[in-house]
C-alpha cells in the first residue's frame, strides 16, 4: 500500500439494510443456507479456543474442487476484498494505470488508489474490443460480479486471458457471483487471478470468508504476502462445509434459473427497462428511483439504490430471491412505475 494515497481516498459505500423487519433484496447474498451449516458453526466453537493451522489445507482442497483448479493455487482469504487487496498489493506500483469496467463496486478504484494506482474505467461491455492489455499494469473483470450480473461469453474471456498474458499483464477477475451461475470458473488459467467468495452464493455473507487462486510466480507472491492466520476456524470449518454442498448449490442455481426470467418478464411489463444478466442479480431503470425506494420500503422490502455506481443514475438493482418474496416485491414495484 502506497501511504501517501491513504488520505485521499474515501470509504465505499454498501449495499444491505440494518432494519431486520425489511426483506433485503439489495445485498447479492442466497436468502436460503445450507441444511446442517448451523451444526457445524456452532460445534466450531471450541476450536476458536486456539489457533488452527495456517495451511488451511482441507480448506483449500474444498475450494480447488468448487472451482476446478489445483489446491496448491489456493491463496485463503477474508472476503473478496481482502482478496482484491491482496492481489492489487502484490501487482500494482504507484503511478501504474489499471483498467477495470464501468460499472463495478467502488471497492475496484478504491482499492487500486491506495496502491497509488490510477484506476481506468472503460464500459464493460467494450473492455475486450477497447484495452490494450500492454499499457496497464492489471487488469480486472467483473464476471458476473458487476451490477449487472452479466457474464462474459467463455470463448471471448479465454481470447482476452490469452492477450493479457502475451502481454504480461495480470488479469484480475472477480467470480463472485459465479456460484450462482453453471459457468466454469477462470482458476487455475496461467496469468489469472481469481478471486472468489464463499459467502454469498451459501447465505453467509457476514462469515468474511473467500480466497484468490493463481499459477506460478504470481500466486507465490500471494502466498508470501497474505496475513498469517487470516480466516477464524469458525470461518474455515463453515466455509469448508458450504463449499462441498453440490445439492444446496443446484437447487440454488434451478431456483434462480426459473425465477429469473419470470421477474424479467414481469418487471418488463411495469414499463421497466432491465439489463440483461446470467446471476441472481438484476439491475432496471426507473423514471423515479426515490419513488422506487420509497414504495418499496413501505411494503417491507429493502432494494439497492444503484445511483451509486458509475455511469447508472436511474437505475434499481434487486437480488433474485424465494419466489413467494419475489412475487411480493414485484406487486411493490407494479405500484412504483
Amino acid at each position: 500500500m502506497d501511504p501517501s494515497s491513504v488520505p485521499d481516498v474515501d470509504p465505499v459505500t454498501h449495499g444491505g439494510t440494518a432494519d431486520h423487519s425489511l426483506v433485503d433484496f439489495s445485498l447479492g447474498s442466497n436468502p436460503d443456507r445450507p441444511p446442517g451449516l448451523a451444526g457445524v458453526y456452532e460445534s466450531s466453537f471450541s476450536s476458536s479456543r486456539r489457533y488452527s493451522l495456517d495451511d488451511y489445507s482441507e480448506f483449500r482442497v474444498a475450494a480447488a474442487d468448487y472451482v476446478g483448479c489445483n489446491p496448491d493455487e489456493v491463496v485463503p482469504a477474508a472476503g473478496v476484498i481482502e482478496a482484491l487487496r491482496l492481489a492489487l498489493g502484490v501487482t500494482v506500483s504507484p503511478g501504474d494505470t489499471v483498467a477495470i469496467p464501468a460499472p463495478c463496486c467502488g471497492e475496484y478504484a478504491r482499492e487500486i488508489r491506495l496502491q497509488g494506482g490510477e484506476p481506468v474505467h472503460v464500459p464493460y461491455d467494450r473492455i475486450f474490443e477497447e484495452v490494450d492489455p500492454a499499457e496497464h499494469a492489471v487488469v480486472i473483470l467483473s464476471h458476473p460480479s458487476n451490477p449487472m450480473g452479466s457474464a462474459y461469453p467463455t470463448q471471448d474471456l479465454r481470447v482476452f486471458i490469452d492477450a493479457c498474458r502475451r502481454a504480461g499483464t495480470p488479469l484480475v477477475v472477480d467470480e463472485s457471483f459465479l456460484g450462482f451461475t453453471r459457468l466454469p470458473s477462470t482458476a487455475g488459467l496461467d496469468g489469472v487471478i481469481t478471486l472468489h467468495s464463499v459467502t454469498n452464493v451459501f447465505g453467509v455473507p457476514s462469515l468474511r470468508a473467500g480466497f484468490a487462486a493463481a499459477t506460478g510466480e504470481v500466486c507465490e507472491k500471494l502466498k508470501r504476502a497474505r496475513c498469517t492466520w487470516v480466516l477464524s476456524s469458525p470461518a474455515v470449518e463453515a466455509a469448508t462445509y458450504c463449499l462441498k454442498q453440490d445439492s444446496f448449490l443446484e437447487s440454488t442455481r434451478d431456483r434462480i434459473e426459473r425465477e429469473r426470467p419470470r421477474m424479467v418478464a414481469e418487471l418488463e411489463s411495469f414499463g421497466y427497462d432491465v439489463s440483461p444478466a446470467d446471476s441472481s442479480l438484476i439491475l432496471f431503470r426507473a423514471d423515479d428511483v426515490d419513488r422506487v425506494l420509497d414504495e418499496t420500503r413501505k411494503r417491507g422490502f429493502a432494494v439497492r439504490d444503484a445511483r451509486y455506481y458509475q455511469g447508472l443514475d436511474s437505475h434499481v438493482r434487486i437480488n433474485v430471491r424465494r419466489p413467494h418474496e419475489n412475487d411480493a416485491l414485484l406487486d411493490a414495484l407494479a405500484e412504483a412505475i
